[in-house]
This record gives structure tokens, sequence and C-alpha cells, in this order.
């Protein structure tokens, strides 16, 4: 693995060499390396093809009825796009960041909510006792609010992952539908779209290929929000994180986040889009009539292949106006986009395909010959 200069941020390029993409990328101070955080490399051995290995980000800590702790992640991190067998091994650092081969084992893959049926992108692993801090703290962040809370318009959200480390963000749209693409493989093998439905979606910046699994965190208290799984140039899609918990009770598994009654904001840097909070968007009927209005258009919407998501954000000039957001992909053409549907103003975002993997086919792959095979317990 080739690595590059950086200063205090993850530097990356791509080069091409015997025809194949390879991710240069220089090893952060802390998320990519052996850490008993969370919010930091890690996913499943198995995760390769015969030139690449793939891993995203272990996101945070939860627990179940009986008390026994889980690592929240990605189905497509920790499950292996629905590949994985209970029992797998779970490693940190990932792949990626130990020469494509498995690390220190933290956990063992347990479940996931198999994509497409149930809304979310989420798995569990059950974790190795001391293999990782047992009270949820995740690196820059610390550790978490117990209480999730529902992600609202404008709100200041932070993540800490693999890939960008501590970042912070506003939440620019809400009960969006979008489309997301996957690749069956670890970067190769067929790809395919899924389309989900009241998501969250967080502006530019926020994340990278390999951030996939964070834990999306309010900025004022840190409570669970979403969990990062798919993003493009200028956008990161979230499950709102009651939706994770409620599908995985849907499989029998009650699952709460290991953390404690925290009153403390989390520390942004200072050009990490902070200054979001609560009561600074639209309020609740304007919102209930923008969704309605989307409603009513978003198939037709959907239907252009260039449309990417639509959804509910603010308006950019007045932030207590809701308007119905529209994701539309840059360079394509496309049928002409309404400035206003059924009395609601639209704000058009430009982006490119939104992807589980990341951003323009680079998740963390590296080129390392993975002779690894499969393992199981």
């Amino acid at each position: 693995m080739f690595r590059i200069p950086t200063r205090a941020m993850l530097v990356l390029a791509l080069v091409t060499v015997t025809g194949l993409t390879l991710l240069l990328a220089d090893s952060g101070p802390n998320h990519q390396k052996r850490n008993l955080h969370f919010g930091v490399s890690g996913g499943n051995v198995n995760n390769h093809s015969n030139a690449f290995c793939c891993s995203g980000t272990l996101g945070s800590l939860v627990k179940d009825q009986s008390n026994t702790q889980f690592i929240l992640s990605n189905n497509h991190v920790l499950a292996d796009v629905d590949q994985a067998s209970p029992g797998e091994d779970i490693s940190q650092p990932g792949l990626i960041d130990n020469s494509c081969q498995p690390a220190t084992t933290v956990a063992n893959y347990s479940d996931a909510v198999p994509l497409g049926t149930a809304n979310v992108d989420a798995a569990l692993a059950q974790l190795i006792p001391n293999q990782m801090d047992g009270t949820g703290y995740i690196e820059d962040i610390g550790v978490p609010n117990s209480t999730a809370a529902a992600a609202s318009l404008n709100d200041g959200v932070a993540k800490s992952g693999r890939t960008t480390g501590l970042t912070c963000g506003i939440v620019t749209s809400v009960n969006t539908t979008v489309k997301v693409q996957y690749q069956k493989g670890c970067n190769q093998g067929k790809k395919f779209t899924l389309t989900y439905t009241n998501q969250v979606v967080i502006g530019s910046g926020f994340s990278a290929g390999g951030d996939s699994g964070s834990l999306i965190v309010t900025q004022n208290n840190a409570s669970p929000t979403a969990l990062l799984y798919a993003g493009s140039s200028s956008t990161t899609i979230g499950n709102p994180i009651q939706d994770v918990t409620a599908a995985f009770a849907n499989r029998g598994s009650q699952v709460s986040f290991v953390g404690a009654n925290r009153n403390t904001a989390v520390s942004c840097p200072a050009t990490g889009g902070g200054g979001g909070g609560h009561g600074h968007g639209p309020h609740a009927g304007q919102i209930a009539q923008a969704a309605a209005v989307k409603g009513r258009h978003v198939s037709r919407l959907m239907a252009d292949p260039a449309v990417m998501a639509v959804g509910i954000g603010a308006d950019q000039d007045n932030p207590e106006l809701a308007v119905i957001t529209i994701f539309v992909h840059e360079g394509m053409s496309h049928a002409p986009l309404p400035d206003m549907l059924d009395g609601v103003r639209t704000r058009i975002f430009r982006t490119d395909v939104i992807r589980a993997y990341g951003w323009n086919e680079r998740e963390t792959a590296v080129s390392q010959s993975c002779s690894v095979k499969r393992k199981t317990k």
C-alpha cells in the first residue's frame, strides 16, 4: 500500500496502474489503527475480492435485553452485502488498514437486516469481551447519549468515521426518497440500485468512502440520530436511527445504545459546520404540507433516471420555509424541473450517483492481492 503525505486531514488520491483504480490513503492518527473506541476502521474479514479488500466503520455499541453487547454498523460493512454467515470474524482495523490481512478480531457477525426488506442498511456483530471499549466511547466524540433523537431540518450533527474522522454538518433534507447504488462484491461484481424512503441527508463534506457505518449524532448532546450508509460527492445519507432499532426489534432483537445521560456538546472542528440546532427550521405545519405535496409527485420525479433523491428541506434564503428538495445527477439530461409544486417551492441540488460504497467508486480499496479464504466460525 502506497502512502502520500498529509497534514491534519486524510489525503486521498486516485492513480491508474495496469488498468486498476487504486486508492492511496495516508493512515489517520487514530481512526485507521488499532483502537478500542468506536467510529474507527473495521469490517468483515471476508469482504475482499481477488484484487481488492474493503472495509468501513465500526460505528457504535448497542446492547440487547440480556445486556449482550453488539457493534452496530451497516449490512454492507459487517454482512458483506447479505453474503455473510453468523460467526464470521469482524476485525479492527479493517482489511484495508492492515495490508488486506485480518487484524484483531473484535466481534463476530450476528445478524443483518436483509437489504431491500426494511428500509435500512444495518447489521450487528457480537462484541468479544475486552476487545473494544465497553462504555461505547466514540473516537473524538466521547460516550454518546444513550437516548436517541429524531433528526430535524437544520439540526447540527456530527459523526466519527474511518476515513474523514470527526466531521460536523447540518441536516439539509428529511423524509427523503433516495436511489442508492450497491455492488455485490468488493469493488467488483454486479451493481444494483435500492430505493429508500424517509432518509436523512447531510450536506457536502460530511463523509467519504469508508465512513459507512458511522453513527450520526446531534451536535448539542451526542444523541444517536441516524446511521450513515451512503453518499456522493455532495451528500451523505443516513437511516433514521428509530428505523434501525425498529428493524432489529422486528427480527427479535430489542437493542439500545450503550452510553450515558449526556448533556455536553460535541467539540466540532472550527470549520465543521457547527451552529445548527432545534428550532431553526420550518415549523411542523409547513413540513407536513411539503410532505403531502412530495407524496403526490415523488413517483413521477423519481422515474426520471437523472433524479437521485426527493425530500423535504428548508429554503436557502428563508430557513423557516419548507421546500421540496430535488437531487439531480450533474451532467445527465433530465425533464424540466419545476420551481414550485402545488404551491410549495423546490430547491435543486446537483450531485452524482449516490453509492453505499462511497464516492466515485472510491470505497476504501487497496491493490493488495487477497488470498484469505472465507472464514466462518
